[in-house]
């Protein structure tokens, strides 16, 4: 019997496995490929899947994370940079982040292969990074700016393309702070305490260190007590597959406050300790379409501003990089066929919609007027009543400004079952007729990358649970299909919200922001965001160690910036959820057979205000002018008639 052909992947699966476990000098490292990764615990490294069309990029950026997590391995000491790290919101991340350069400068220096992975993984963090620079001004990401100077030293390689303008913005201030101590880095990178001491250095110069940076020796010299208690905080790893590091938050020092977070803490964690619990990926106790279990908390009266303990493990990922070509078709077969009826009636709707946009974009004539071109029709008036207005028309084209439109699902746990797959259908079938019209669309999905809180959580716990840590959790924000991207290019990547294990937490503020940020830099006059949601923002993990309505006020923040200072216009539809009550211009539906109508009316309804804008600019321009109105304006309009028929015998 002939055995079954080995898949054109497995060779190099098989030789990556080998070649990290050699760069990180450990034989039992274990290399696994899901879509859950990258991530690093342990000896356990986590990868993604290699596509089955594995092109040169492709190979290069898994290779080079894979170099990442050897090399932290190999080079990296976890109880000494514990020890050392300073623990203010400012220096903590930049220190993280030179210690990863040190890391990939070790193995870039030593192995060119390395360096050119490590290239390759950069670029493509960078590439889903657009540079704002208002926000970058307001808001200065000095972890990345700082790192890859650092990086620009140890290794001799640039900024990545759309790095470099972030980079030059403040290359300046950050020279003239801390040059000198960066330079000095190069010469310690084999020594990770001499380099510690040298980043807490830098630190100082751009003013971001704290007590213990001003006094890094003090762990060393006051003996084992310290030295434990650094190392309790430290029990774990906190390497990360994408070369970021940790973002810890600015500390309360409330007792009373750190007391119940403590006490909610305990509470979440009798939930991870539980076996079963870790077995399975989502909660077994939700069914299809279910809420999932919120904290009853009431919150305090003063709420603190909304921060994230660590930006370290999020990710923006496009669908087909969570799981290979094969299984996003099956998945996606396994959503028509389980869609086939709502798809003809979500067709039907469409159609209706595609007419209403052709129809806006159809040239028309606009007659009875002053001047123009003469209606050789109406000719006759000069005749039979020479005190009329002459029959003039003029052509026009109906204002029909460029559009794009995002669609943002929410991918939570409570949209299992029907609920996602209408949303996955009705997008689907949208996205096809608004292309048809010329008007671009795009699909994005949100949701978190574990329960719990994931590896953010895990950060917290080393840090020692400062009180009120923010968001605690690890984003996934989902790009099904971007706006430049052709529906029949895209159309399987909406087979992955049927697939298990996906939809788990929803963070509605941040996704908002993310998918409106998206929108502000696209070129087109007029852009639209759709939000499809059943609910409210909840993370277990979040709310558990702070206020219980804390998403909830952060998302209403959002949506109040979004309405009131931009010009991105903002519909939610809520499935069985009132969302009426965050959003200016929102409906809620009972059931979601009700979606796809819904969604066609709202775009509808948006397209039909632009057209009654238009009139009335139009019935305004047309309106007679002052001089030839009353008395006198008769004797003006006569003479102009008058030399008309002159002309025209």
């Amino acid at each position: 019997m002939a055995k079954n052909p080995e898949s054109p992947i497995e060779p190099f699966k098989r030789a990556l496995a080998h070649a990290a476990r050699s760069l990180a000098e450990m034989p039992d490292l274990e290399i696994v490929y899901s879509g859950e990764g990258p991530q690093l615990s342990g000896n356990r490294a986590v990868l993604p899947h290699p596509p089955r069309d594995l092109t040169p990029m492709d190979a290069a950026r898994i290779r080079g994370l894979a170099d990442q997590m050897a090399l932290r391995l190999a080079h990296h000491d976890n109880a000494a940079h514990a020890k050392g790290r300073p623990g203010s919101a400012l220096g903590g991340p930049v220190y993280d982040a030179l210690e990863q350069v040190r890391i990939e400068a070790i193995g870039a220096n030593a192995l060119v292969g390395v360096k050119d992975n490590l290239r390759v993984v950069h670029e493509q963090i960078w590439a889903k990074k657009p540079l704002n620079q208002l926000e970058a001004l307001a808001n200065p990401p000095m972890a990345d700016i700082v790192a890859l100077m650092a990086r620009e030293r140890l290794t001799g390689e640039p900024p990545p393309a759309m790095a470099r303008p972030l980079v030059d913005l403040f290359r300046a201030e950050v020279e003239s702070k801390a040059g000198a101590d960066l330079d000095k880095l190069a010469d310690v990178a084999h020594d990770q305490k001499l380099f510690a001491k040298i980043a807490r250095t830098i630190l100082r110069d751009l003013s971001m260190g704290d007590d213990l940076s001003d006094a890094p020796d003090q762990s060393d010299e006051d003996g084992d007590s310290e030295d434990g208690e650094a190392e309790s905080q430290e029990d774990g790893d906190e390497g990360d597959g994408e070369g970021q590091s940790p973002q810890q938050a600015s500390m309360d020092e409330n007792d009373a406050t750190h007391r119940e977070s403590e006490d909610a803490d305990s509470q979440m964690m009798q939930a991870e300790d539980d076996p079963n619990a870790e077995d399975t990926d989502e909660p077994p106790e939700m069914g299809e379409g279910e809420q999932p279990a919120r904290p009853d908390m009431k919150g305090d009266a003063k709420q603190a501003t909304y921060r994230v303990f660590t930006t370290a493990h999020d990710e923006v990922v496009a669908a087909e990089e969570l799981c290979d070509a094969e299984e996003l078709t099956r998945l996606r077969a396994y959503l028509d066929q389980q869609l086939a009826s709502l798809s003809s009636v979500v067709s039907r709707l469409a159609n209706k919609l595609q007419r209403k946009l052709m129809a806006q974009q159809n040239r028309s004539w606009t007659f009875d007027l002053e001047e123009g071109i003469l209606d050789v029709a109406r000719l006759t008036r000069v005749i039979t009543d020479p005190t009329a207005s002459l029959a003039f028309k003029e052509e026009e084209d109906t204002e029909f400004r460029d559009t794009v439109v995002t669609i943002l699902i929410d991918n939570s746990g409570s949209m299992r079952g029907r609920p996602i797959m209408v949303a996955a259908v009705c997008a689907d079938i949208l996205a096809r007729t608004l292309e048809r019209c010329g008007v671009k669309t795009e699909i994005l999905g949100f949701t978190t990358r574990a329960w719990k809180g994931g590896s953010s959580r895990e950060d917290w716990l080393k840090a020692g649970k400062p009180a009120q840590p923010g968001r605690l959790n690890d984003l996934r924000h989902i790009i099904y299909k971007s706006a430049d991207s052709p529906w029949r290019r895209a159309r399987r990547n909406l087979g992955l919200m049927m697939r298990e294990g996906l939809l788990k937490e929803n963070i509605d503020g941040e996704a908002l922001m993310w998918a409106h940020q998206r929108l502000i830099g696209r070129p087109e006059a007029r852009r639209i965001l759709m939000v499809i949601s059943d609910g409210a923002p909840v993370d277990d993990s979040t709310l558990s160690v702070n206020s219980g309505h804390y998403l909830e006020r952060h998302l209403r923040d959002v949506i109040t910036e979004i309405e009131g200072k931009s010009p991105v216009q903002l519909i939610a539809i809520g499935i069985g959820h009132d969302v009426t009550r965050y959003y200016r211009r929102a409906v809620t539906i009972v059931d979601v057979e009700q979606l796809a109508g819904v969604i066609v009316d709202q775009l509808a309804e948006l397209f039909d205000e632009d057209v009654r804008r238009v009139t009335r600019k139009n019935a305004n321009l047309l309106a007679p002018p002052p001089s030839t109105q009353g008395p006198q304006g008769g004797a003006a309009r006569r003479s102009t008639f008058k030399e008309v028929r002159r002309a025209v015998a």
